[in-house]
């Protein structure tokens, strides 16, 4: 039989761009969607994910609307490639139902491992279970699961119990020897800022203990959700309820900002000194400004890295511990001053 070999080779052609095509629609190479924050990963980028990819990591963060969270999963991308793997970042804002899902996903696409920063530290834990019956292993990073019976591998984060102390240290510095009434802004759903506001707490009462004078009086402690919106409305009330406050620790930054957008709004910004917690760029700018006397600083980026690596040991049968700290470092108007990174 005659064959025309033209046209052979221009069907076996489009027959290996057709597979080419869809290989690239299924992403089995892994790349990294940072930004993305539906439950479904953007398209992945193959040019940063080389064939010889390991697998995919899938990443859940809180929210990406925060630079922190947002650093943490940019870092772990830029690690992971380094490693063979790519990392499917998703977004659960806020919303355990929906990072419930995002968790359902991670497993009907076989990632090889999961990494949470949990939206609730207890609700996320059916989520949890799901991928260990999956055999799937997880990973938390800046915020644990106290969920009981959910097994997480390894735990990374900042050391958020001694930066408390040292936002009340700050406290205590920014108040002097006249004290006066505080207010805590917290978020009691994540156990990163239940840790910071014990800390916190310890720090005050230990600089209370048999002072008669300068004290320090907690009169609240209001959620400020960890956002500048809440946290402005809750300043707002807060300030309403108790007119001669004198200072306000909030758990991260967003809410420490919110807190003084209220403070300006109402006049009172000279009066009430604020302590955050985090050290985002927006922040630290703030302390250079005088608008928040100091943050205990968190590194985002090496909680990124140290969660991959982890990840990285237990596949190669390594012994990982279940729970890895990074401290915290104080960060003041001078140090401020001296940063180049701030205008």
């Amino acid at each position: 039989m005659h064959l025309d070999l033209d046209a052979v080779r221009r069907t076996f052609l489009r027959s290996l761009l057709a597979g080419a095509v869809t290989l690239s629609g299924c992403g089995q190479n892994g790349g990294s969607s940072v930004g993305h924050s539906g439950s479904e990963a953007g398209p992945h980028d193959t040019a940063k994910s080389p064939r010889s990819t390991k697998g995919t990591i899938g990443l859940s963060v809180l929210t990406l609307t925060n630079p922190f969270f947002k650093e943490i999963a940019e870092k772990m991308s830029e690690e992971a490639r380094k490693h063979g793997y790519g990392v499917l970042v998703v977004s659960g804002e806020f919303d355990v139902a929906k990072q419930h899902n995002q968790v359902k996903d991670f497993i009907v696409k076989k990632v090889v491992a999961i990494a949470l920063t949990p939206c609730d530290s207890k609700a996320i834990g059916a989520a949890i279970q799901e991928a260990n019956q999956s055999g799937i292993p997880v990973f938390t990073a800046d915020i644990a699961c106290l969920a009981p019976g959910a097994k997480v591998v390894s735990h990374i984060a900042t050391d958020n119990y001694s930066g408390g102390k040292e936002a009340g240290i700050a406290m205590i510095e920014a108040l002097g020897e006249s004290g006066g009434k505080i207010a805590i802004l917290d978020h009691k759903v994540v156990e990163s800022c239940i840790l910071r506001v014990q800390g916190f707490k310890e720090a005050i009462e230990s600089h209370n203990r048999n002072r008669a004078a300068g004290r320090i009086q907690i009169v609240t402690e209001l959620p400020g959700g960890g956002v500048k919106d809440q946290a402005f409305r809750v300043t707002e009330d807060l300030l309403q309820a108790h007119p001669d406050l004198a200072g306000i620790f909030a758990i991260n930054d967003p809410s420490a900002l919110g807190a003084r957008a209220a403070l300006e709004k109402t006049g009172k910004a000279n009066q009430v000194k604020i302590v955050g917690f985090d050290g985002q760029p927006e922040g630290k700018q703030a302390i250079k400004d005088g608008k928040i006397h100091a943050d205990p600083i968190q590194f985002p980026d090496r909680i990124g890295a140290e969660t991959v690596r982890a990840i990285v040991r237990h596949f190669a049968g390594e012994s990982v511990p279940p729970q890895l700290l990074i401290p915290t470092a104080l960060y003041r108007r001078g140090d401020a001053e001296r940063d180049p990174t701030l205008r």
